[in-house]
């Protein structure tokens, strides 16, 4: 029985599955079968948005049943080890081997080895070239498929952007073509051409790179004619009437985001020259406000949940964000149903915004000033402005308001003392702020980042403050801030210079992954399971140098993600880079 490999293992009904609004289909009857997976925790995967909007959409398909899974924790993969079973989905204990496709959301770099981790417990083979029509099809999408490079070798298919849409037209294709491919009429790499003419549907065997005698990307073509030399991302055009899981599954076990996730814009209408997500949601579009409402109303209805959440890239600059949330608190604070905001501009709560959502939660509020100082916020040209942030925050005092968060990247390009200084003085004042309103200060907790130059983004060719440099960078603030109502959070470094190498990354490293995975690799977006060790021992045996990927880019060289086609030009990225390089000297 499934329930003895839970005897002795921490949290178990986080394996249990058949929640509250979990799909019940009936496995046998449907033509597709789908996996669904988030290669972390139950906590961490249950909290992300898209993957329950994916969940909806495959279980929506009368053709199609998808069940999900998780990464498990040691000690149940050891259970599931010395049990001699294979990886299960959650909703009918179904074998992993056993399904169609099995589909990842990658949503973090430090993620990959938990994805090798599950194929290895599924009995399915690591290496897509070795897999028949006997496996099945392993598929990926999520934010890191901006640069998919670094996982190729694991993957049979990857789709491109927001997959909504895709993975309706991809499993109605697959359909199509079932027999065929799995009675051997219809070979693997020809069921993969016809996936891939799919738009945003990459496949990693049917394209060809050539490397020069330094290691350097030459060239990069596709094997067939029929195939686009760019694959080109997916987005939802009419994000309005995009669907939305309103019948919201529940756990058991509490999660990370343990609320009603509303997404009211897709995209950002500000140009931050180091995010990623800008590129990765392109172009801004905005779900309307009655639309919200209405989403919010059934979802509450089939869930029952005590906080709602507005989520987007910058939610604060929603068209008549005052309005909704009067809307939302009006409609909902008689149920005693929270409204919490996520990181937003300070003139989105000029006005009554914190006044309203203070009628409920007086906690804590979150910005992202993201710089010390005024001149690097400019060269990042970031929108923030001190003295909106200042007003803003002393009404929120007024409003009853405890804390702020405040979060800061270091390792910025031009970086000086001074602009450390500058985080510690601004946080400094934030906290004075709260003086004048009743006379003791606040607390201020200060989250700290390393910039990683990713995919996509103005500063993808700038190079990557090193390991030392972020340690010295960390020390200096630990050392000059005096104040005890100052609480420093600092990124683990060396998790840093890893997801840099894995966001930079090329087909290269994909050797390194697996090396990295036998050495016991795990977990790697966890302190307690994180080995530095285990990948440089895995670096330095497969042969491959990991600060090349971190180190200053030629504007003129081929990197490994320019096949994607993000909608934004490599030239407009371009022009945005030399401004940035002009401001910051």
């Amino acid at each position: 029985m499934i329930e003895d490999l839970f005897v002795n293992v921490h949290r178990p009904a986080q394996y249990l599955g058949n929640e509250w609004n979990a799909a019940k289909k009936d496995f046998n009857s449907c033509a597709v079968s789908f996996a669904l997976g988030f290669p972390d925790l139950y906590e961490v995967g249950m909290s992300n948005l898209g993957l329950r909007i994916i969940y909806g959409v495959l279980n929506n398909m009368p053709q199609v049943v998808c069940e999900r899974f998780f990464a498990l924790e040691p000690d149940m993969e050891a259970s599931l080890r010395n049990a001699h079973r294979r990886f299960f989905s959650w909703e009918s204990n179904r074998e992993l081997i056993d399904f169609d496709v099995l589909g990842f959301s990658l949503g973090s770099e430090l993620n990959y080895t938990n994805v090798l981790s599950i194929l290895d417990l599924a009995g399915v083979p690591l290496i897509a070239s070795l897999r028949d029509r006997q496996y099945p099809l392993v598929i990926g999408g999520g934010p890191c498929i901006l640069n998919p490079e670094p996982m190729h070798d694991f993957f049979d298919l990857f789709i491109i952007g927001e997959a909504e849409e895709a993975i309706v037209e991809l499993m109605d294709l697959y359909h199509k073509h079932k027999d065929d491919y799995k009675a051997g009429r219809l070979t693997k790499e020809n069921l993969l051409i016809e996936l891939s003419k799919i738009e945003g549907v990459y496949a990693p065997l049917l394209y060809k790179p050539d490397y020069n005698t330094e290691g350097g990307l030459v060239k990069f073509t596709p094997r067939f004619a029929c195939l686009p030399q760019k694959v080109k991302k997916r987005i939802v055009n009419d994000f309005n009437l995009a669907y939305f899981p309103c019948s919201w599954l529940v756990p058991y076990v509490p999660v990370i985001h343990d609320r009603i996730t509303l997404e009211v814009m897709r995209g950002c209408p500000n140009r931050c020259r180091f995010c990623q997500a800008r590129s990765q949601y392109y172009p801004l579009r905005i779900r309307s406000k009655e639309r919200i409402v209405a989403l919010a109303d059934l979802t509450y209805a089939s869930s029952g949940y005590e906080e709602l959440s507005l989520a987007g890239l910058s939610v604060g600059d929603y068209p008549g964000v005052e309005s909704l949330v009067s809307d939302l608190t009006n409609r909902f604070n008689p149920r005693t149903v929270n409204l919490s905001l996520p990181s937003l501009k300070a003139k989105a709560l000029l006005g009554n915004v914190s006044e309203l959502i203070a009628k409920t939660k007086k906690t804590g509020l979150t910005f992202a000033p993201e710089a010390g100082t005024h001149r690097l916020r400019q060269a990042l040209a970031k929108d923030f402005s001190e003295d909106e942030f200042f007003a803003a925050i002393n009404q929120a005092y007024q409003s009853g308001y405890q804390h702020l968060k405040l979060y800061f990247l270091i390792g910025l390009p031009g970086e000086r003392q001074e602009d450390l200084q500058g985080i510690i003085d601004f946080a400094q004042a934030a906290s004075e702020e709260r003086r004048k309103v009743n006379g003791s200060a606040a607390q201020i907790n200060i989250s700290i980042n390393p910039l990683i130059p990713k995919p996509h983004t103005p500063l993808q060719w700038q190079k990557m403050d090193s390991v030392e440099a972020i340690q010295e960078k960390q020390s200096y603030l630990r050392s000059h801030c005096k104040n005890r109502r100052l609480k420093f959070n600092f990124h683990n470094y060396q998790m840093g210079f890893l997801e840099g190498v894995l966001s930079r990354g090329d087909r290269l490293l994909s050797k390194v992954i697996l090396e990295a995975y036998k050495k016991g690799a795990r977990f790697d977006a966890w302190s307690n399971y994180f080995s530095f060790a285990k990948w440089q021992e895995a670096f330095s045996e497969s042969g491959v140098d990991p600060q090349k990927y971190l180190d200053e880019k030629s504007t003129d060289s081929l990197l490994p993600w320019d096949f994607i086609d993000m909608g934004i030009s490599k030239e407009a990225l371009l022009k945005e880079f030399n401004s940035f390089c002009e401001t910051v000297s």
